[in-house]
């Protein structure tokens, strides 16, 4: 389905709208969506369309996955999320997973953002190096 400009512009109007602080309120979320489809202005399929990708890649981003080879700590995964949010803000969704397969280290995986800190990838490099 192609969106018109019209429709990106106010699908990205609406999201703005719905951020309190930087942070996405999910409550104002399903009111935009609700209004929207009860009024049905024209277009307004293009319009929640977008407004659904916004919403998505913004989920993502606020996302972290933190996977280790040894589980983390109580007191590692408070350094972790604490280190975490300065860099990326708040409300961050932090997930701690154990991966038994890694040999050792750990990969911080943050919307796009990857930190690769684990034995493996380091092999990796350095063999992509020679």
């Amino acid at each position: 389905m192609k969106i018109s400009k019209q429709a990106r512009r106010d699908a990205k109007a609406l999201f703005l709208s719905c951020r309190a602080n930087g942070v996405l309120d999910e409550a104002k979320v399903r009111d935009v969506v609700q209004r929207i489809v009860a009024a049905k202005p024209r277009g307004y399929l293009g319009v929640l369309s977008h407004f659904q990708r916004l919403v998505k890649l913004y989920i993502d981003q606020r996302t972290a996955r933190v996977e280790s080879a040894s589980p983390v700590s109580p007191v590692e995964q408070s350094e972790l999320s604490d280190s975490l949010t300065r860099r990326y803000g708040p409300g961050l969704n932090i997930s701690f997973i154990h991966n038994p397969a890694m040999i050792g280290g750990l990969r911080i995986k943050v919307g796009s953002d990857v930190i690769d800190g684990t034995v493996q990838g380091r092999l990796q490099a350095l063999a992509e190096s020679f």
